[in-house]
């Protein structure tokens, strides 16, 4: 299993747990992570990553575990995180800031070079290797995103709204990309629209609770009989989060 939580507890400051015994290991294969804004989606990618760590339980990836200090080294090399905002390092090219990351992660400085235009390649973004990050486009620096995760061949790529403010041409090519890679993939949205063909699993967080966690074709099931099949990941996930919850754009 790419991460596992074994009863996980996290809270922010003396609020009340977001994530209170959490227990939940994530499929192989490419997943896509539904729920409403603030239903902890953030704060379990976030733990997965190690850039938080829980106040009691575990996080688990191959038998290494993100408490033990012993084990952070290699469980950060395995998992690349791209969290919900891009950050560009100022004045460097594509390329630089690729190689960059993958030096970060343990590689030495030629290794990274060499592979940070293989990475950008991946994503489409080759001929791009040599603009300043900061002059892309939006949809294009988190392809450079993913890039910085594939330069130092995570195993597990964690996204979390990787597809916000893309137009929907972005949205597709940015979710073939994804479909063509061979390390496992977690896309947290809040958007039924990122569930494309591409996707193995759909898992459902609401509240800090798994409400649904299955493949996609079983996901489909959950909506109503009748439901026209363009609207059917909507109407399934409609049907899974709790009754108050106003529907997403």
């Amino acid at each position: 299993m790419p991460i596992g939580f074994d009863a996980a507890v996290f809270g922010y400051r003396r609020r009340s747990p977001v994530l209170q015994d959490f227990t939940f290991a994530f499929p192989p294969g490419r997943t896509v992570f539904l729920g409403p804004n603030g239903a902890g989606k953030s704060t379990v990618l976030s733990l997965a990553a190690s850039v938080l760590l829980p106040r009691s339980g575990t996080v688990t990836h191959d038998g290494l575990r993100t408490d033990r200090r012993a084990d952070l080294a290699a469980y950060r090399r395995r998992i690349a995180w791209l969290p919900q905002r891009i950050e560009s390092v100022p004045r460097l090219t594509a390329r630089e800031q690729v190689a960059y990351v993958g030096w970060l992660k343990g590689m030495n400085r030629r290794d990274a070079w060499d592979a940070s235009l293989g990475a950008l390649q991946r994503v489409e973004l080759g001929d791009f290797a040599d603009r300043k990050v900061h002059q892309l486009s939006g949809g294009q620096q988190r392809r450079v995103g993913i890039a910085q995760s594939l330069v130092h061949a995570a195993e597990v790529l964690l996204l979390d709204e990787p597809t916000a403010g893309m137009d929907p041409r972005q949205r597709r090519v940015f979710h073939e990309i994804l479909g063509g890679l061979d390390q496992h993939v977690l896309l947290s949205t809040h958007d039924v629209a990122d569930l494309e063909d591409t996707y193995d699993h759909v898992v459902v967080l609401d509240g800090g609770t798994v409400r649904f966690a299955g493949p996609v074709r079983e996901f489909h099931t959950l909506a109503p009989p009748g439901t026209p099949p363009a609207r059917l990941a909507e109407a399934a996930y409609y049907a899974t989060v709790r009754e108050e919850e106003v529907p997403c754009a």
